[in-house]
C-alpha cells in the first residue's frame, strides 16, 4: 500500500517541472490528483506521463473566483480534500529602480495571494476530514534570503513562509499541517535556458556542487503529504544542497 492510499490531492502548477514530478510521485503513492494548468495545451503536454487518478483542471490562481469553483469541483468529483500542495508561480524579475507596478501585481497575485485562495476554499474541507489535512506552500531559496533583482518575487516567497506558520497554529487542533518547502537551485525547465556559464557559478556556491532534481522537491512534499510527517507542521524546509543554511 502506498504512503498516499486513499487520500485526494491537488497540485497546481501541475503542469511545470516540479509540479508534474510531485504528481507523477503522488500517483505512485496511491493518491488521486487533481492537477492544474493555465490552459489545455499545458494538460495535455504532461497527461500521457500521468495514471488514470490524475485529474486536470484549467485555473488562473490568480482569480479568486475561479480558485473557489476549482475547490468546489474537486470535492464534487472525489468527496473530500486531504493535500493542498501550492506550487504555482512565476517571476517577473527587474532591478528595483525598474520593476513596474504591474511586475509587482503579477507576482504577488500568482505567487502569494493564490495561496490564500486556495487554502481558505481548502481549509473548511479539510477541518471536516477525522485525519486532518496537509497543505504545502512552495516557496524558494530567494524567499530565506533574497536576490538582486527580485523584490517582488522575494517578497511574495518571503510571505508565505510566513503565511504557513501563522496558518500552521491555527489549524494544529484540527490536525491540518502547514508547511513550506524552499527549493534551492532545481534543475527544470525554466532553469534549462540559464547560460552554462551563469549555471556554473550558480552550482559552485552549492557546499553539494550540484543542482537539485525535480523528485528531491516532491520527496519533500511526499514527506510532508504522508503519515511520515504528521508531527510536522510550521516549517519551512530547504532543500537547496547547502547553498543556504538557516
Amino acid at each position: 500500500m502506498g504512503l498516499l492510499e486513499g487520500k485526494v490531492a491537488i497540485v497546481t502548477g501541475g503542469s511545470g517541472g516540479l509540479g508534474s514530478e510531485t504528481v507523477r510521485v503522488f500517483l505512485r503513492e496511491g493518491a488521486t490528483v487533481h492537477y492544474t494548468g493555465l490552459n489545455q495545451g499545458e494538460l495535455d503536454q504532461v497527461q500521457p506521463t500521468f495514471t488514470d487518478k490524475a485529474i486536470g483542471h484549467i485555473l488562473n490562481v490568480a482569480k479568486e473566483e475561479d480558485c473557489r469553483n476549482f475547490i468546489k469541483d474537486v470535492v464534487a468529483k472525489s468527496g473530500k480534500i486531504d493535500i493542498l500542495v501550492n506550487n504555482a508561480g512565476i517571476t517577473k524579475d527587474a532591478l528595483f529602480t525598474r520593476m513596474t507596478t504591474a511586475d509587482w501585481d503579477a507576482v504577488i497575485n500568482i505567487n502569494l495571494n493564490s495561496i490564500f485562495y486556495l487554502s481558505h476554499e481548502a481549509f473548511p474541507h479539510m477541518k471536516d476530514n477525522a485525519t486532518g489535512g496537509s497543505i504545502i506552500n512552495i516557496s524558494s531559496i530567494v524567499g530565506r534570503q533574497g536576490n538582486l533583482g527580485q523584490a517582488n518575487y522575494a517578497a511574495a516567497k518571503s510571505g508565505l513562509i510566513g503565511f504557513s506558520r501563522a496558518l500552521a497554529r491555527e489549524g494544529a487542533r484540527r490536525k491540518i499541517r502547514v508547511n513550506a518547502v524552499c527549493p534551492g537551485f532545481i534543475d527544470t525547465p525554466m532553469t534549462a535556458v540559464i547560460p552554462d556559464k551563469v549555471k556554473d557559478g550558480l552550482v559552485a556556491q552549492i557546499p553539494m556542487q550540484e543542482m537539485g532534481q525535480p523528485a528531491d522537491i516532491a520527496n519533500a512534499c511526499l514527506y510532508l503529504a504522508s503519515d511520515m510527517g504528521r508531527y510536522v507542521t510550521g516549517i519551512a524546509l530547504d532543500v537547496n544542497g547547502g547553498m543556504f543554511m538557516g
